[in-house]
């Protein structure tokens, strides 16, 4: 069913209550709008309609009001050539290229969706091997610090461990030095061994 002008006029609306709505009287003045505009191109519609049909069969189109001016004395210049109205086909191929320009933009747009889609995708992959790569290294650099810190701290304990070792030997050499001494020293006045005396 076509829409006309008079259904537009005609149309009427449920009001609602208690709800959230426009404001009837606003409505109706710009339909009201509408329906002039829409008058307007029916006429020019039907005027180009005429001016085509007139072209067509041959015939001069009459002018219409707006075309209508006070003719002066002009010198004559040739008639332009009529240029030809488009025919049915012409429109359907016009509204074919209309639909063939919106799918090959549609197109365009869903490919440049993709492409930045795999392109964030790309950064993003790039984005995470440069971490898991740094991630990696500083791994691998503190376990190479604690690797050569515990070789420092293994050596340090070896040295201390030759160190009691060694002070152990000469502790043990000076004390049997000094018990040797003892019991080589001539006794003095007392021959009481030292061990009665308490000492």
């Amino acid at each position: 069913m076509a829409l006309t002008p008079d259904d537009v006029v005609t149309k009427q609306f449920q009001h609602v209550r208690f709800k959230e709505g426009f404001d009837p009287d606003e409505v109706d003045d710009f339909l009201d709008e509408i329906v002039v505009e829409w008058r307007k191109t029916i006429a020019e519609n039907d005027e180009l309609k005429a001016k085509v049909a007139a072209l067509e069969s041959g015939a001069p189109a009459a002018p219409s009001a707006a075309e209508t001016v006070v003719e002066e004395p002009v010198a004559e210049t040739p008639a332009p050539a009529p240029v030809p109205a488009p025919a049915p086909a012409e429109g359907a191929a016009a509204t074919a290229g209309i639909i063939e320009l919106a799918q090959r933009l549609h197109d365009e747009h869903v490919a440049e969706g993709k492409a930045q889609r795999d392109q964030l995708i790309a950064d993003a992959q790039a984005q995470a091997a440069t971490i898991v790569a740094e991630a990696e290294a500083k791994g691998r650099d503190e376990i190479a610090r604690q690797e050569k810190e515990r070789k420092a701290l293994e050596a340090r304990i070896t040295e201390l461990r030759q160190f009691e070792r060694d002070y152990r030997a000469e502790l043990r050499s000076f004390i049997e030095g000094k018990l040797r001494d003892l019991e080589t020293s001539p006794s003095g006045s007392s021959s009481t061994p030292v061990s009665a005396i308490g000492l």
